[in-house]
């Protein structure tokens, strides 16, 4: 008899959990979360999973070292109920920024959070836009790594507004990035020389490409305290850039950052995908949110049923470009 799929919210972004079930047609399966008094976490699976394809949904985000805690025993409570396969969907890996040691005496904590989610059971986990590709790596269980860039290019497709584009990376390490965003849009592509433009960004040597007279996109995977982008944004617009656009896959936005983005007079809007949940105090005219459920929902089914992902990787509006 073949096995079901049950998905399971917890929660960090139980809405995009709901979504991804409501996109696949069921009910998010039932678990009891409490806190105790001294801030310890207890779950219990409400139902039986006992040999079925069971898909945690829930990001290591918000209260990251809570959420991380409530996958890692649900993950146990799971394993002990006999579950058949258990899958992580992480849409935003908390850690991933800590991927290598950059000074004497680091942790790499990425690998660590790899290593436990192993450790305790896992057979496979889902991600959107890791920090770096090379994390995949550090598992050796299978990683799905789906890419948001064909959602956030669609946005631009779908309102015409792919004329006189220039994709822009806010620094040489998203690089790579900005080249394979500015291929789905058909446009060309440029680097911000960070050190100048932090300076004297209206210095023609603060911008590699050509910006002036063009609508400028700052890509990028996490916004989090958006100085970054503020920076960049300032250096195309004194460079001759007619609008600035801000795409992002994952919205951290900490402290002040969503106010003082939305408050930017060089930043025309922001686009994210709702990998994490953004507060009410911290939402925005500016900001346009895109749901990565109905992707999300499909790689869950495409999984469940052994059919390759590759065609999620691809654009409705350019198929032919390679992520």
């Amino acid at each position: 008899m073949e096995c079901e799929i049950k998905l399971f919210g917890l929660s960090a972004n139980n809405k995009l959990a709901r979504a991804v079930a409501e996109e696949l047609h069921q009910p998010l399966s039932q678990i009891d979360i409490q806190r105790f008094a001294d801030g310890e976490i207890y779950e219990r699976v409400l139902e039986s999973v006992r040999g079925d394809d069971v898909y945690i949904v829930a990001p290591i985000a918000e209260e990251v070292n809570d959420a991380f805690m409530e996958i890692m025993i649900v993950i146990d409570a799971l394993r002990r109920a006999s579950a058949g396969q258990i899958n992580v969907v992480i849409p935003y890996l908390g850690y991933a920024r800590q991927d290598r040691k950059a000074k004497s005496r680091e942790p790499i904590t990425a690998k660590m959070v790899a290593s436990m989610l192993e450790m305790n059971g896992v057979d496979r986990v889902v991600a959107i836009d890791l920090h770096a590709d090379q994390l995949q790596g550090f598992f050796d269980i299978p990683v799905d790594h789906l890419q948001a860039a064909p959602l956030l290019s669609d946005y631009f497709y779908s309102r015409n507004m792919t004329d006189d584009l220039v994709v822009v990376s806010p620094d040489h390490t998203g690089a790579g990035r900005a080249r394979k965003f500015a291929d789905l849009l058909h446009s060309p592509w440029g680097v911000v020389n960070d050190h100048v433009a932090m300076t004297t960004p209206e210095s023609p040597d603060a911008i590699v490409g050509e910006v002036a007279g063009r609508r400028a996109i700052i890509v990028d995977d996490i916004v989090d305290t958006g100085r970054r982008v503020q920076m960049t944004a300032r250096a195309l617009r004194a460079n001759g850039a007619t609008d600035v656009l801000v795409v992002a896959t994952h919205a951290v936005l900490s402290g002040d950052a969503a106010q003082r983005l939305a408050g930017d007079d060089n930043i025309s809007r922001l686009v994210f995908t709702d990998t994490l949940t953004l507060p009410a105090e911290k939402q925005s005219a500016k900001f346009t949110m895109l749901s990565v459920a109905p992707l999300l929902a499909e790689a869950i089914q495409r999984i469940h049923d052994n059919r390759a992902l590759d065609v999620l990787l691809k654009s409705r509006n350019n198929p032919e470009a390679k992520l």
